[in-house]
This record gives structure tokens, C-alpha cells and sequence, in this order.
């Protein structure tokens, strides 16, 4: 029987993960840990037990964390400050983001040591370079940045600043050098320090860096969870801002429901032992789920008519950059469909119409959200 350990089981990924993992294999032993530092999260511990999955309170920024843990076969990491903002304010000191993501990193890497667990790494598209991203040459298509055409032809070559950039996306070969972000850093450093245990200390080790993750239940907040934080706050009539670049919203990013992270993670955990190819790789809906905050305020719109008045007092332009942004993000996940035949399945538009009807359900989520 095989017994899985998830860490931030109670946050949005990790519950949903939990959820789906259970449904797809009954037989299967789930237990899960969260220390509950984010808003909301207390409201998916019932939820999970109800279903027979074992919730533990603790913290793995704890080194003491897994004392009164059970051996598990696999860990799935889904435990993070996913915020591209952590470690810049006050309210977010950069210790704080360190301790979160890369101290708790070693601290489960120990549990895997000690129990010779398997673990899948929850990683994020953050760890390429803020840097290049910052910087690259885009042109506005249907309200939406793209690439401009030279670059992608620059970047075939392998000696291309661009080199791993294509019309699909970037792949795994695309820089990684700094500055990424604290948070980004703090993910890729836990990525390499991950693969040096798996290698000293002989467990199975495989490496997910996702897109933007979206779906009903989504602690959203503006730096994080963007796409329940622009619905809940259209439908609740909450003011909102396109900032930075032309202030119009033009920015990009791709899109995947955990739902579909959850099926590549029974692949790989399924598959091990035995499994002899590449053990990191990109996972996102790629280039068929990429939008612009413009076209999302459209479909909002077209979901919820409001009068031309109202809307353009709703969204506002905010010209000032925010550190690490970036006009384009979007994952290339072929190297997942080569290896596991994998992509995502859910589209933009049953994702964006699950977290409406949780907002018609839910008119207060956004308090809910920050308490």
C-alpha cells in the first residue's frame, strides 16, 4: 500500500492535490501537514478529514517537524510562500521567505533521508530569470503581449540570450541566472540542494515547476492567486489595477488547475521505481492557456455586464513597475508530454466559469482570504 506525506496540504495546490490523488486511488494512504499561516487555510482541514486524509499541525520550518510524523513511501511538496513580493517589506522579511522555502526544504529532505522517501518538488516558473524576462522585446496581439518574431528567431541558436524561448513558451534550457527573486531564488535553490540528497542519500526525486496555478478556492491576493483575486474582486466590485508596462493589462501569464498537476504526480510517483528518464520538467496549460489581465477583465465582463461607466472606474492603470515583473511568462511543457504523455486538460474557460460560481457562492471570499 502506498503512503503519501503532503506538506501545505491545507493551502489551495496542496488540498486540491489531496483531493484528487484520494479519488484516484482509494487504496492509497493520504496524510498531510500545514502549520495554517495562510488565511483560509483551517477551513480545508475538516474538509480533508472528512475524506480520511490525516491532518498534522506543524511547521516544517521546525527541524523537530517530522517527531511525531508516520514513515511515508512519497512526500509531495506543496509547502511555499509562492509570492514573487516575499522577503521585501516589513511584512515580509526575507529571512521569513528563506525559512519558508528553502529551510523547510531541508528540514523534509532530512525526513526523506532518515525514511528513504521519494519526493515530488512543487517548483514554480519563477526560477528562470527575472532578469532576461524583464527585458524582453514583446508587441501587443488581441490585447495580449507575444514575443516580438526576431527574438524567437534569435533564440534557435544555442548561443542566444534567448536560448530556450520559442512561439510555445520557454523550456527548461532557459537561463536561470539571477536576479530571479528571493522567491524564485529560494525555489531553485531548493531544487539543486533536493538533487544533491536524492543522489547522496539514493531516493527518488522528480522536479515540477508550474505556471500559474488557478481554480475554485484560491486564497487569491494581488501578488499571488491573481486570477481568484482580478474574479473575486470583479464580481464583488472591488477596485483593481492593471500596473506597470502600458497600463493596460497587456501582461501574460499561462494557467493550470492543480487537478491536472495531480494526474502528472500519480504518473511519476507510479512509475518509480524504474524510471530512468529526465526527473525535472516544466507543467503548465503552455501556450493553449496563456491570457493577458486584459482579457481576463473581459471575460468577467462578458460574465458579469456591467455598464461602460462602472468598468472603467473598476480597473485603473498604474504605470510604476513592480520589482520581477515581467510582460511574458508562459511554460513549455513538451518535455512532460514526451516523457509521461502528459498536458493539462482543463481550459481557461472551465477554470475561470469554477472560480465564478465560487464566487456567486462565496460573496465574501475575499475577506476570507486576508483575516
Amino acid at each position: 500500500m502506498t503512503r503519501l506525506l503532503i506538506t501545505g496540504v491545507c493551502g489551495f495546490v496542496g488540498s486540491c492535490v489531496a483531493k484528487a490523488l484520494q479519488a484516484r486511488h482509494p487504496d492509497w494512504t493520504l496524510c498531510g501537514l500545514d502549520n495554517f499561516s495562510r488565511p483560509g487555510s483551517r477551513r480545508n482541514q475538516p474538509v480533508l478529514r472528512n475524506l480520511g486524509i490525516e491532518v498534522f499541525d506543524a511547521d516544517l520550518r521546525d527541524r523537530d517537524f517530522a517527531s511525531h510524523l508516520p514513515k511515508c513511501d512519497w512526500v509531495i511538496d506543496c509547502a511555499a510562500n509562492p509570492s514573487v513580493l516575499a522577503g521585501l517589506t516589513s511584512k515580509s522579511p526575507s529571512l521569513e521567505v528563506m525559512d519558508h522555502n528553502l529551510i523547510g526544504t531541508v528540514h523534509l529532505l532530512e525526513y526523506c533521508k532518515t525514511h528513504r522517501s521519494g519526493l515530488v518538488l512543487v517548483s514554480t516558473s519563477r526560477v528562470y530569470s527575472a532578469a532576461r524576462l524583464s527585458q524582453l522585446p514583446v508587441s501587443v496581439i488581441l490585447d495580449a503581449y507575444v514575443p516580438d518574431a526576431a527574438t524567437l528567431r534569435e533564440a534557435a541558436s544555442p548561443e542566444s540570450a534567448w536560448f530556450g524561448l520559442s512561439e510555445r513558451g520557454m523550456n527548461e534550457s532557459f537561463s536561470d541566472t539571477p536576479p530571479l527573486s528571493l522567491y524564485g531564488v529560494s525555489k531553485r535553490a531548493s531544487e539543486l540542494i533536493s538533487m544533491e540528497y536524492a543522489s547522496a542519500f539514493d531516493f527518488p526525486l522528480f522536479i515540477n515547476r508550474c505556471g500559474v496555478m488557478a481554480g475554485a478556492g484560491q486564497f487569491g491576493k494581488p501578488d499571488q492567486g491573481i486570477v481568484a483575486f482580478w474574479i473575486h474582486s470583479w464580481f464583488e466590485g472591488k477596485p483593481l489595477a492593471y500596473i506597470g508596462f502600458d497600463g493596460m493589462g497587456h501582461q501574460v501569464r499561462d494557467c493550470l488547475h492543480p487537478e491536472d498537476l495531480a494526474q502528472l504526480l500519480d504518473y511519476q510517483i507510479s512509475s518509480s521505481p524504474g524510471f530512468s528518464g529526465p526527473r525535472l520538467c516544466n507543467v503548465s496549460g503552455g501556450i493553449d492557456s496563456a491570457f493577458s489581465l486584459r482579457q481576463l477583465s473581459a471575460w468577467c465582463e462578458r460574465r458579469w455586464p456591467i455598464l461602460e461607466s462602472q468598468r472603467h472606474s473598476q480597473v485603473k492603470s498604474i504605470f510604476g513597475a513592480r520589482p520581477y515583473d515581467a510582460p511574458w511568462i508562459v511554460l513549455d511543457s513538451g518535455l512532460a508530454k514526451a516523457i509521461w504523455h502528459w498536458q493539462a486538460k482543463r481550459t481557461n474557460e472551465s477554470i475561470w466559469e469554477e472560480i465564478a460560481q465560487h464566487a456567486e457562492e462565496h460573496p465574501d471570499w475575499l475577506e476570507v482570504c486576508s483575516t
